[in-house]
């Protein structure tokens, strides 16, 4: 566990006892010694530094016992009479449930710490040799489930405890804890999910085979961007290797449909999506676009892969962080920092023929593959850069094997359209003009929630703004010129943009504005969601609004709203009126 994440856990979690008014005398010394033994708790687990095995070990032996000591002093009857005590009664209960808390996490991150050192203190590894991963992270998996489990029921435990004490310290630590906990579940279920998965999938009990799409989101499709280049890539024997690379033109291309994802795709996405690489992932749905790929590929070449992974160029940079800059064989480097401007912006000003262009992705791909099976890696110091990786869905991955695919839907690594009912609001951008402008799209979403209806609906609204920020400079021609239009010449720089709003399972339109005035838009339906589309003509340096008022099933669900990855983040914006309409902000940056 990352020292950064475990110091704001237990900052939240066991500073809190200090702001409870208890009584004097023996109620007072009670509360004192709770406070000093949290207290030392969290200087404790302050200290842990994986890195050092002796010396985190013995620092979470001292956090276990301070904790299991403040668990004890607020477990006996003289804790349980203030539990019951007029003004200190809530404040008392909910202290000991901290108390407790802390308790089962030092325990749990002590059970952890004992299963999986190796693992956890593991380096040198290497896209060549992660064997010693794969064996550490199948010898870990009883251990990471039994902490899943324990987490989650940690969490439960405290969020039955009283949340409106009389001591704001208090209910502030309460809140800050509980968003913590479930931080530190979402972190110890990533870890369970990847125990789970990688040793099968990356070929531990037989060797696998995968489509390896690198999408280009400077033309973007609903999975992010648009096929450029792919590869097979085959994992066994301990080694990852890429075993042939190729520009999406090598994947012939046909008119018989080599897949059938039902008949709502059909009509959205018309044949070619199903026949053709290039609009092979139209929607956001992932698991779409896997299944054509290597359908695609068992179309040409007879063989059978075992699923599909897809990464961009903000993924590539994100791999360099962990690996450094990378020489090319030309003698130029390639850096976190230039990766994304070089294959998505500076390319198509350097090579003025696509097919050079592509080479040179394939390029950079080809040096960035070797380097990782090259480079060793600190696997708790790269955690931080992989978490961000694939919660940004730069990479997504999909598996033949049903039990397998079943695990990566409920992980952002799965990259699904969830079917389920709840507040939702996704936007997806498709590139309509056969541009490479989208390299330069700005977008935001703003989703507002009216709790404030009695009969089952509120209203919601999903305010998106999106700009074209192509620049000033004289652009290649094969980043600026429409394909769709081929009898007049518009605007060089201008754009034309296929714009999807998801709105929740169960929700029906009530209006839609574009720029202020009411538009019409095509309804359709996918994966559960209504589906409402429109094609947008941007000019250079232009915005556009869209407003969506929805009425939609209330619901209890937080708001889910997934972000596209394109070449720019998405800033979103959540407001959702609770109880007496008082607004909740979340303001994020994706």
């Amino acid at each position: 566990m990352p020292s950064k994440k475990r110091r704001r856990v237990v900052t939240g979690l066991l500073c809190s006892s200090a702001g409870l008014a208890l009584a004097t005398g023996w109620s007072a010394y009670l509360g004192l010694s709770v406070r000093d033994n949290l207290q030392a708790t969290r200087d404790a687990l302050v200290r842990l530094r994986m890195s050092d095995p002796a010396g985190s070990a013995a620092a979470l032996a001292n956090a276990k016992r301070r904790a299991e000591e403040a668990r004890r002093l607020t477990s006996g009857l003289d804790w349980s009479l203030l539990t019951h005590a007029p003004v200190v009664g809530e404040g008392a209960t909910t202290v000991r449930g901290l108390a407790e808390a802390a308790a089962e996490l030092t325990s749990t991150l002590t059970g952890l710490q004992q299963a999986g050192a190796g693992l956890m203190t593991a380096k040198g590894l290497s896209m060549g040799n992660v064997g010693s991963l794969l064996a550490g992270l199948e010898a870990a998996a009883p251990a990471l489930r039994s902490a899943s489990d324990r987490v989650d029921l940690t969490w439960s435990r405290l969020a039955a405890t009283p949340g409106d004490t009389g001591s704001a310290e208090v209910d502030q630590a309460r809140a800050a804890a509980l968003d913590e906990v479930e931080r530190l579940s979402g972190w110890i279920g990533a870890a369970d999910d990847a125990a789970a998965l990688l040793p099968p999938m990356l070929g531990r009990h037989g060797t696998r085979r995968y489509f390896l799409a690198f999408q280009t989101n400077a033309e973007a499709r609903g999975t992010g961007g648009l096929v450029g280049a792919f590869g097979i890539l085959k994992a066994g024997q301990g080694r990852i290797s890429i075993e042939r690379l190729s520009p999406n033109n090598d994947l012939e291309s046909g008119s018989a449909q080599v897949a059938d994802h039902g008949p709502a795709f059909s009509s959205r996405y018309g044949p070619s999506a199903v026949s053709l690489l290039s609009n092979s992932n139209l929607s956001p749905h992932f698991p779409y676009a896997a299944e054509t790929w290597t359908a695609l590929w068992r179309r040409q070449t007879g063989r059978e892969l075992d699923g599909a992974i897809a990464t961009d160029p903000v993924g590539l940079s994100y791999l360099l962080k962990l690996i450094g800059p990378v020489k090319l064989p030309t003698g130029e480097t390639v850096t976190a920092d230039n990766v994304v401007f070089l294959t998505e912006g500076a390319a198509y000003a350097r090579y003025t023929d696509p097919l050079d262009r592509k080479r040179f992705l394939i390029t950079v791909a080809s040096a960035v593959s070797e380097a990782l099976t090259r480079e060793h890696l600190d696997f708790m110091a790269a955690l931080p850069t992989l978490s961000k990786l694939l919660n940004e869905r730069r990479m997504q991955v999909w598996s033949r094997r049903d039990a397998e695919q079943e695990r990566l839907e409920a992980t952002p690594l799965g990259g699904v359209l969830p079917s389920e009912p709840g507040p939702f609001a996704g936007l997806v951008i498709n590139n309509s003009a056969g541009t490479k402008l989208d390299y330069y799209l700005d977008r935001s979403l703003h989703y507002e929630l009216d709790a404030c209806r009695t009969d089952g609906q509120r209203v919601t609204r999903a305010r998106i703004r999106l700009g074209n920020d192509v620049p000033r400079m004289k652009l290649p021609s094969y980043v600026t010129d429409r394909l769709d239009s081929w009898k007049h010449r518009p605007v060089v720089g201008s754009n034309l943009t296929w714009v999807s709003f998801y709105g929740a399972v169960g929700a029906k339109l009530q209006a839609v504005h574009i720029d202020g005035k009411p538009a019409p838009v095509a309804q359709e339906t996918e994966r559960g969601h209504p589906v409402y589309s429109t094609v947008i003509q941007f000019a250079p340096r232009q915005t556009r609004t869209l407003e969506f008022v929805m009425l939609e099933p209330t619901s209890a669900t937080p708001p889910v709203v997934p972000v596209q990855p394109l070449a720019r983040p998405q800033q979103t914006r959540v407001t959702e009126n609770r109880g007496p309409c008082v607004p909740v902000v979340r303001d994020t940056e994706r």
